[in-house]
């Protein structure tokens, strides 16, 4: 009884308010720019903003990677490459030594009952 009294009272509301949003006015601007172009526009004005600014800190990032990141990592990188590398040609050599099994004699065939 609930749901149908709910559905009732959502219909009234649409019906009550759909006049008004069609009353509500155009925008001031008709020819405003779409959403794409303005978050075009703010994409540009960061990317500037950021060019301006962000070059000491930029720098400042590169140099402490360089003297305390990357000497740490630097074997990391190495030791994760060689493992890599030698299970690889294992599965290579495993892969060019893998041969099906063959018949004693190549000369024999099944025997048919």
């Amino acid at each position: 009884m609930l749901t149908k009294e709910l559905v009732f009272g959502l219909i009234l509301l649409m019906q009550a308010c759909g006049p008004l949003l069609a009353e509500t006015p155009a925008s001031k601007q008709p020819n405003s720019p779409g959403l794409l172009q303005r978050l075009a526009e703010k994409t540009r004005e960061v990317k500037a903003t950021v060019q301006v600014y962000g070059a000491p800190v930029l720098g400042f990032f590169d140099t402490y990677y360089e003297d305390h990141i990357q000497p740490v990592t630097d074997s990391y990188f190495q030791w994760a490459s060689s493992v890599r590398s030698s299970l690889w040609e294992k599965i290579h050599s495993t892969i060019d030594n893998y041969m099906p099994l063959q018949a004693a004699n190549p000369t024999d065939k099944p025997q048919q009952n």
